[in-house]
């Protein structure tokens, strides 16, 4: 008898998971995965150095996860936009579109974030029957590529006043330490925001990347925000992260991945 596919550990949000008979979802971090060294082992990125035969089994896992079927899980070229896309199929092998979220009307589509330290934001509307998976860097953020997400969800006749959205593990405020030229993009595109920054050493300053994102969909009229309270930086045993990488001299780090789906 064939051994049973592990299944990695996964957090719910508590608004989203209120609608667990329209659909699924998970933040996913760093267990329960098949990769070693600097991956170990739940690394969903392509775009790493690590074994792709390892991602495709860590990938195959989270889809398992949610009830769905792998070649359903949908990523993308991640790329800090604002650029958000629309599917109602699986994207070709090595064809991901260039964007920073992914937005359907169909249920079995598993539509994935890849993160290691960025927010990840997942949205639904479950009236609607439409869902979308944001990867929300503060640079994507800035640029509008959660207002991106919801003008798509609209399209498909989504309603703001209806959706729910949760902001996943990424780095906390006390982690994210910043300099003078990201206070200045944060504040020239949203001047109400200077509360969520906190002073730090010399010209640096603490910025609240979670709340940035809360703020943003709030604004949006997105009925329901929340955010879960993991730091990738601080809990190496949980997630990945890519400052915590660099800090220890590492040419790599692996993905995170945040997952979606709608049930038919």
């Amino acid at each position: 008898m064939a051994e049973p596919t592990p299944r990695p550990p996964l957090s719910e949000a508590p608004g989203l998971k209120r609608y667990s008979m329209h659909l699924r979802h998970g933040f996913f971090g760093r267990r329960g995965g098949a990769s070693t060294g600097i991956y170990k082992s739940l690394n969903c990125g392509h775009g790493s150095a690590d074994e792709q035969p390892r991602v495709a089994e860590n990938r195959r896992r989270v889809a398992l996860a949610l009830g769905g079927t792998p070649g359903n899980l949908i990523t993308l070229h991640q790329s800090h936009s604002n650029q958000a896309v629309t599917t109602d199929k699986p994207f070709p092998p090595g064809q991901s579109p260039q964007a920073d979220a992914v937005v359907t009307d169909r249920p079995g589509l598993v539509l994935g974030a890849l993160a290691a330290d960025c927010a990840p934001v997942m949205l639904c509307d479950p009236e609607a029957g439409v869902i979308a998976a944001v990867h929300a860097g503060w640079r994507g953020a800035v640029s509008g590529v959660l207002e991106g997400a919801v003008e798509a969800m609209i399209r498909l006749g989504a309603d703001p006043v209806r959706m729910t959205a949760a902001v996943g593990p990424c780095l906390s405020q006390a982690s994210f330490e910043v300099g003078p030229d990201l206070v200045d993009a944060v504040l020239d595109a949203s001047a109400w925001a200077e509360f969520l920054f906190e002073p730090g050493a010399g010209d640096r300053q603490h910025f609240d990347l979670k709340g940035y994102a809360r703020g943003r969909l709030t604004r949006l009229g997105v009925a329901h925000v929340d955010s879960l309270a993991d730091d990738t930086l601080t809990q190496p045993e949980l997630y990945f992260s890519h400052r915590r990488a660099v800090r220890a001299g590492e040419p790599d780090c692996g993905r995170n991945i945040s997952a979606i789906m709608l049930l038919a």
